[in-house]
């Protein structure tokens, strides 16, 4: 339903916003190796849509249960 109302492009683009904006915190927490890790995530999911989403769930859990 999002997906119609949105569309698909707009979706992809979120994605990778979101991502990104998720690599600056982990910097600014001066967690580069996570920060590489979402940047390089961010980059895969202009081919691999929803790459950059998964790559930033797995590293908020990481960080929870670390």
């Amino acid at each position: 339903m999002i997906r119609s109302i949105l569309g698909k492009r707009t979706l992809q683009r979120l994605g990778i916003a979101s991502t990104l904006l998720d690599a600056a915190a982990a910097f600014a927490r001066r967690d580069v190796r996570m920060g590489v890790l979402l940047l390089g995530a961010a980059v895969a999911s202009i081919w691999v849509p929803g790459l950059g989403v998964v790559a930033s769930v797995l590293g908020r859990l990481y960080r929870r249960l670390r």
